[in-house]
Formats: structure tokens, C-alpha cells, sequence
């Protein structure tokens, strides 16, 4: 049976590793991760509906908004993560300057957010082993649990020859979760 973890009260966002540093967390704790951790990039991967204000200290080209549901197959009236998406995605996490961290978030830190973390790391650690880049985020959540249709897109666009999504299959599924805690991953793994 899988476990059921809730979020806690006082959510404490891990100390910053150094500014190259990558943050996860739920929608519900943007404000105060960006506060303790001085981040400086932001990545809201959310619906259209639900899109958040640039919060204070981060300048709206240091905001991406990619607009898209948590779903993996086409339903009606939700808009399907997609290469366009993907692509943005790669292209901001490659020009992020690292000098301070940077925050990916999604509703509930879970899925959208974690695939877009495992992405960013790929993009960023070109050479690093996929599998081990998937054991980390494994490492630092528990609850992680990465759309696979983002990683599927990502795989293609960064020509990984299917090592990405293999990588998040072997990581399974996670505990079962509301909300995720606030994580933190350093950028450069394969450094």
C-alpha cells in the first residue's frame, strides 16, 4: 500500500546548497521559497486559469509562465503539455545565469513541476547519465512523481534516445501526496 503524506504545518524550505541550485515546490509555497531561498528565476507550470503574479524580487524576464494541465493524453478543454513547451523550458533553464537559485513550481509540486526539474537538469548536465539524474530527484523527493508526457517531449527534443523516460519509470511512481514538500537540487550534477 502506498503511504499517504500530507503537508506539513510549518513547511521549512531546505538552505541553499549554493546559487546554483534548483528549487521544487507547491504553488502554495512560491512566495515563501523565493523569500528564504533569494531566488532570482522562476518557472510556473500551471493552467491558464491559475497563472501567478511575478512575485516581488524577480523580474518578468526571469518568469516563465508555461500555461498547460497535468494531464498525459488529450481531453477536452485542458491544454496538453507540448514540444513548444518543452522547448521554452530548456532554452530558459540553459540561459539561467546561476547566480542565484532557481524555483520550478506546479500546483502541487508533484508532477508538472518534478518533470520540469528532471528536464532542466538534463538540459543542463548534457553528458550526465539520465538514470542517475532521475535517482536524485528520487533522493530529494519522495513524493516526486514526473508527468511523463513532459519527459517524453524532452527526450525527443534533447535526442536522449528514450534514456529520460526510461529513467523516470525506473524511479516509480512516489509516494502518494496533497502537496510535496519544498526540495532543492544542485543544477550541475555531472559536475
Amino acid at each position: 500500500m502506498d503511504t499517504l503524506i500530507l503537508p506539513t504545518e510549518a513547511a521549512r524550505v531546505p538552505p541553499t546548497m549554493s546559487p546554483e541550485t534548483i528549487y521544487v515546490a507547491p504553488l502554495s509555497l512560491v512566495e515563501v521559497t523565493v523569500a528564504d531561498a533569494s531566488v532570482s528565476h522562476l518557472v510556473t507550470l500551471i493552467n491558464g486559469d491559475t497563472l501567478i503574479a511575478t512575485p516581488p524580487g524577480i523580474g518578468p524576464d526571469r518568469h516563465l509562465r508555461l500555461a498547460m494541465n497535468d494531464i498525459c493524453e488529450p481531453q477536452l478543454g485542458l491544454v496538453l503539455p507540448c514540444e513548444n513547451h518543452v522547448a521554452e523550458l530548456v532554452r530558459f533553464a540553459r540561459d539561467w545565469d546561476r547566480q542565484a537559485p532557481l524555483l520550478i513550481h506546479c500546483w502541487a509540486g508533484i508532477s508538472r513541476s518534478t518533470a520540469a526539474a528532471f528536464i532542466s537538469l538534463c538540459a543542463l548536465n548534457p553528458e550526465g547519465a539520465e538514470l542517475e539524474l532521475a535517482r536524485a530527484l528520487r533522493r530529494a523527493s519522495p513524493t516526486a512523481y514526473p508527468n511523463r508526457l513532459l519527459v517524453a517531449l524532452a527526450d525527443e527534443v534533447l535526442t536522449r534516445d528514450g534514456r529520460m523516460i526510461a529513467a523516470v519509470e525506473d524511479i516509480g511512481r512516489g509516494k502518494i501526496a496533497e502537496e510535496a514538500d519544498v526540495f532543492a537540487l544542485p543544477a550541475l550534477l555531472a559536475a
